[in-house]
């Protein structure tokens, strides 16, 4: 079986299993429904919802066979890409989740301008300087460098991920780099670092142990994205829930 194949064999394993849990939860609230009124179920009546052992065995086989699978090294430039894409991604979450933690301290500050717009009285505005001197309701030179710090990793990581997103779709860039490794008779796999610089649009790739390392310009320039088009994005995945396509 191929690497492909063991993970599709996992993910029928586990719609299977999905399946039991899902109708399960129908006839969960099936019985419970009718035990509140009297209702009498019959024997084994939620008897589908239990997993087989059958069903059992065969997600701990396809489980057992994809952590066998060498999945690391890439054959292809297309695979190497895809990988950096998922590490990429995996780094913008965890960069999202600092800019949302981030944001919300400068937000707490930032709601007292609510108070302050009414504050027209002099008790209210006593109050409102007894919320500045506290640490919740100010904000700090400290807080405003974690939250620009954080907006420059998520644009960056962001950055990476499409680009290597947009690379592993590119199947020009991709022949162009597997025909490299062909030719110096090295796996694309084995490549020692690789950078993606978006202001001169250039992926530069080594292969220290091959000795090989070159640079591929000038292939993602129609998936540039300008500030105004990722506002514009995030406007419409704010109102629709749904990424736009272009």
């Amino acid at each position: 079986m191929t690497g492909q194949e063991k993970i599709d064999a996992l993910l029928v394993s586990i719609g299977d299993i999905n399946a039991r849990i899902e109708l399960n939860g129908y006839n969960t609230v099936g019985a419970v429904g009718y035990a509140s009124i009297g209702g009498v179920i019959v024997d084994d009546a939620m008897a589908e919802g239990v997993i087989t052992e059958q069903e059992l065995n065969a997600y701990l086989q396809a489980k057992g066979l994809v952590l066998e699978h060498d999945y690391a090294v890439a054959q292809t430039a297309e695979q190497l890409f895809t990988q950096e894409y998922a590490g990429a991604m995996v780094n913008l979450n965890l960069a999202v989740d600092t800019l949302t933690d981030a944001t919300s301290v400068i937000m707490s500050a930032v709601a007292v301008a609510e108070i302050a717009a009414v504050a027209d009285t002099k008790p209210e505005q006593a109050a409102l300087q007894d919320m500045l001197r506290t640490d919740e309701y100010s904000i700090s030179g400290e807080e405003v460098a974690q939250y620009n710090d954080a907006i420059v990793a998520v644009e960056g990581y962001a950055q990476q991920a499409g680009a290597f997103m947009a690379a592993a779709n590119n199947t020009e860039l991709t022949s162009s780099i597997d025909s490299y490794a062909a030719q110096g008779n090295f796996v694309v796999g084995s490549y020692t670092a690789i950078t993606y610089t978006q202001s001169v649009d250039e992926f530069v790739i080594t292969w220290a142990e091959a000795g090989f390392g070159t640079g591929w310009s000038g292939y993602l320039s129609d998936d540039m994205k300008s500030a105004e088009e990722v506002y514009a994005a995030g406007e419409y995945i704010e109102t629709y829930g749904a990424y736009p396509t272009q």
